[in-house]
C-alpha cells in the first residue's frame, strides 16, 4: 500500500474553483503544500495515533503520509476534497505500519494482576506498548456531521486499547466510519475494497469495541462531575502520593481500582493489591515526587516528577492517566519514560 493513488470519492466538489495554493504545490511549491495541510495536521496526526497506539508512531506516520502526499499530488484528481485525500493516503501509510509491526499492548493485556508488589520489576522491552497521547488541540465534539463518536472519546485509554485488538483493515474502518463520519463507499474507495468489505469489518469491529469498552465514555463522566471536581480530584491523588498519604490516596480510589505501569509487565487490580503496591513502592517515596496537571487522551492526568540526587532536581519519571468513573478513580495507567514528556510540553526536569 506504499504508493498513493489516485482516489474518486464522492464529496464535496470544488464548485470549479481551485485553490490557488493547490496549483502552485503540484507546480512544485513546497511553501504552498505547507499552507494547504497545516490545518489539517492536527486531526490527521490524532488519526494515525488512533491507528497505532504510539505518539511516535502517530509522528513518523505523519510525516511520512505528507511526504507521499507530497510526491503524488500531481495524482490528486480533485474529486474528492484535498482532506478526503489526506486521509486516504494517512490511513494506508497506517495499515504499512501495522502490517510490518503488529498491534500495541497494555499490560492487562499478558496476563492476569498481582495480588502483591512487586518490588524491582523489570521493564520488557520486547513488547510494543500502547502510549498515552496528548490531547491539547483537539476540539470537542464530532469530526465530521456523520461522526459518532467526540473527538476526544476517540483518543481515551480505553477506546485507542480496543482498537489494538482489532486487524488493520476493521481498525481503519471502524475510525473512517464512527469517528470522522465518512461513508462506506468512500472508505471503500479510500482503501481500495469493496462497500461490502467494509460494512463487514465495521460490523466485526463494533463487536470488539462493544465488549471492550464502557459505555460511559470519559467525556460523559467528566461533564457530570464538572471542572473543578476533576481538579479537586487529581490535586489530592498528587499530594497523596506526595505526602506518601496512604489513607487519602485509598479515599480517592474504587473497590475495583486497576494500576498498570507500562513498560512493566505486572499490574495490580482490586483496592487491596493496589494498596500494597502503592505502599511499597509510589507511597514509599514521601517528599520525592512532584506533579504537573495534564490532559492525556482525553482524560485527566499528572506528569509525574521523581527527585534524583545526583542531578539535583526532580526528573520525569511517568506520565500517569487517570480513568474516572463517578467521583473515584477507577484506573491509573503510569507510561514510565521520559520520553512520554515532550509531546505533553513537559519539561524534563523540575527545580
Amino acid at each position: 500500500m506504499s504508493e498513493v493513488f489516485s482516489v474518486r470519492i464522492a464529496g464535496p466538489a470544488a464548485e470549479g474553483i481551485e485553490d490557488p495554493d493547490l496549483a502552485r504545490a503540484r507546480a512544485g511549491d513546497d511553501a504552498a503544500f505547507t499552507r494547504l495541510v497545516q490545518p489539517l495536521r492536527r486531526e490527521l496526526h490524532a488519526h494515525c495515533y488512533r491507528m497505532l497506539g504510539s505518539t511516535h508512531d502517530a509522528d513518523d506516520a505523519l510525516q511520512d503520509a505528507l511526504l507521499r502526499a507530497w510526491r503524488g499530488l500531481a495524482r490528486f484528481e480533485g474529486r474528492s476534497s484535498l482532506r478526503s485525500w489526506l486521509y486516504t493516503v494517512s490511513t494506508r501509510t497506517c495499515l504499512d505500519v501495522v502490517e510490518a509491526r503488529g498491534r500495541r499492548a497494555l499490560p492487562v493485556d499478558l496476563g492476569p494482576s498481582s495480588d502483591r508488589a512487586m518490588v524491582g520489576d523489570t521493564p520488557l522491552t520486547d513488547i510494543a506498548w500502547l502510549g498515552p497521547y496528548s490531547d491539547a488541540g483537539l476540539a470537542h465534539g464530532p469530526a465530521g456531521p456523520d461522526a459518532r463518536y467526540e473527538q476526544r472519546e476517540a483518543v481515551e485509554l480505553a477506546f485507542v486499547a480496543a482498537l489494538q485488538h482489532l486487524p488493520g483493515n476493521q481498525r481503519a474502518a471502524l475510525l473512517l466510519f464512527e469517528v470522522l463520519g465518512f461513508s462506506a463507499a468512500e472508505i471503500a474507495a479510500m482503501m481500495d475494497t469493496t462497500t461490502t468489505s467494509v460494512n463487514s469489518a465495521l460490523a466485526r469491529a463494533r463487536k470488539v469495541v462493544a465488549e471492550k469498552v464502557p459505555s460511559a465514555t470519559q467525556q460523559r463522566t467528566l461533564r457530570e462531575i464538572g471542572d473543578a471536581r476533576v481538579r479537586e480530584i487529581v490535586a489530592g491523588y498528587s499530594a497523596a502520593l506526595e505526602r506518601g498519604d496512604t489513607d487519602a490516596l485509598v479515599a480517592l480510589l474504587t473497590e475495583d481500582v486497576t494500576w498498570s505501569m507500562p513498560p512493566l509487565a505486572h499490574w495490580y487490580h482490586g483496592l487491596e493489591a493496589v494498596t500494597d503496591f502503592a505502599e511499597q513502592v509510589p507511597l514509599t517515596g514521601c517528599g520525592s515526587w512532584r506533579h504537573v496537571p495534564i490532559s492525556a487522551n482525553g482524560q485527566p492526568g499528572v506528569g509525574c516528577y521523581l527527585w534524583n540526587d545526583d542531578a539535583g532536581a526532580y526528573l520525569g519519571w511517568s506520565v500517569n492517566v487517570l480513568t474516572l468513573r463517578g467521583e473515584r478513580i477507577a484506573e491509573v495507567t503510569s507510561f514510565i519514560g521520559p520520553g512520554h514528556f515532550a509531546p505533553f510540553g513537559l519539561p524534563a526536569t523540575l527545580p
